[in-house]
């Protein structure tokens, strides 16, 4: 993370202090005719209650004047030339020095008067608090399309694939302790660092709690983008849970592909009537295709467990159990079958002479099952691949 300091007024940069009770980190993108007013609130609040602690305005990069207006209202401001909402928390995280961390928007719809009770929660233990605005949003404070469709249903939708218990995931106004910044690992940079959070805490187990807070209008120009950051945290949600986006649709389309083969190939009646070869091809293709979405599922789940600190017990019992040779054998032991198959419909077709054949179903289900076997055998050797990075222990 490259961040710049800003100097004081003596052409120094400011020297290391004892550790602070709380650092209230403030993300910043042109917002000139806000910032003095917010860094002033969150320093009165400070002082008002006796906390030991400063005021971080993470700049990215503001073209109005905002990093000097702030360091004059008396935050200490860091630059983050990297445009982003992550990007900015991030370089105010590495700049922070307080023993806690308060996050809250430079827009005004954030009351700092609330940053006692975050520290309390924090005091009582709580790893992570999230504030709740859903019940306290003033008029005209979240257009309703973020306030009855967007937020609760990426909420909704993010407790369902993480089950955090978080009713409002994409409150801006948050509070962590700072030893668990390395636990949690956040890297990304846009509007979906919100999610990111809370999927990150959820997934080490943290204990995160949460309050109801007032949301009021904003001040200055929205820099949110409804349906892009919209589905910029969709993306990372279905990205961040490869059993919904890969394993679980995968494994569905893999078994009705081979019930539909078995009920053609077994001549089984289904709705008063015989399958044939149209249906055939369709179990063919959805069992192909489903085992090869698995294998990109369990190909998202090892890179990240070894790219990205992620743990999900399923996958690694499962890496616990199984090795390669498991996987080469499986793959092998298709591919044989498929060629078995092959090999008695070639037999067949001498015995007849080298005749006309009328073995369409057994040659679908052997060129399926030959491929299938190889995907299989392949993507055992790419899972090994991204196994290696695995630390030894």
């Amino acid at each position: 993370m490259t961040t710049a300091q800003k100097e004081n007024a003596l052409g120094r940069t400011e020297p290391e202090t004892a550790e602070l009770r709380v650092s209230v980190v403030i993300p910043c993108l042109n917002e000139a005719e806000n910032i003095e007013q917010c860094v002033a609130a969150a320093l009165g609040v400070l002082e008002r209650n006796g906390i030991a602690g400063e005021v971080v305005v993470a700049d990215n990069n503001s073209d109005d004047g905002s990093a000097a207006l702030a360091e004059a209202a008396g935050a200490r401001v860091v630059v983050e030339p990297r445009r982003g909402y992550g990007s900015a928390y991030l370089a105010g995280f590495s700049a922070a020095r307080g023993k806690y961390i308060v996050m809250g928007d430079a827009d005004l719809t954030y009351d700092f008067n609330e940053i006692p009770r975050f520290l309390r929660e924090l005091d009582d233990g709580a790893d992570m608090v999230i504030g709740d605005r859903m019940k306290n949003i003033h008029p005209g404070a979240m257009p309703w399309l973020h306030q009855y469709v967007g937020n609760p249903l990426l909420s909704g939708f993010l407790n369902l694939l993480f089950r955090t218990g978080v009713s409002d995931a994409h409150c801006g106004m948050r509070a962590v302790r700072r030893s668990t910044l390395p636990q949690l690992a956040l890297r990304t940079t846009g509007m979906e660092f919100a999610s990111e959070m809370v999927i990150r805490a959820a997934k080490e187990k943290l204990d995160i709690r949460q309050f109801d807070i007032e949301y009021h209008p904003r001040g200055g120009e929205s820099k949110l983008s409804s349906f892009r950051d919209g589905w910029r945290h969709l993306r990372f949600l279905l990205v961040h849970s490869p059993n919904h986006l890969f394993i679980f649709p995968g494994a569905l389309m893999a078994l009705v592909g081979a019930l539909i083969a078995l009920t053609v190939v077994a001549n089984i009646n289904v709705f008063g009537r015989e399958w044939d070869l149209h249906a055939l091809i369709a179990g063919s293709l959805l069992l192909v295709v489903g085992t090869q979405v698995v294998a990109l599922g369990l190909c998202a789940h090892a890179y990240g467990t070894y790219f990205m600190n992620e743990r999900d017990p399923w996958f690694d019992r499962m890496r616990a159990r199984f090795r390669l040779e498991h996987g080469l054998l499986l793959g092998g032991g298709i591919v044989i079958a498929g060629l078995v198959i092959a090999a008695i419909i070639v037999i067949e077709w001498i015995d007849r002479g080298f005749g006309s054949l009328g073995e369409e179903r057994l040659a679908i289900l052997a060129l399926t099952f030959v491929i299938v076997g190889i995907q299989v055998f392949f993507s055992s050797f790419l899972l090994s691949i991204l196994g290696l990075r695995r630390s030894n222990d």
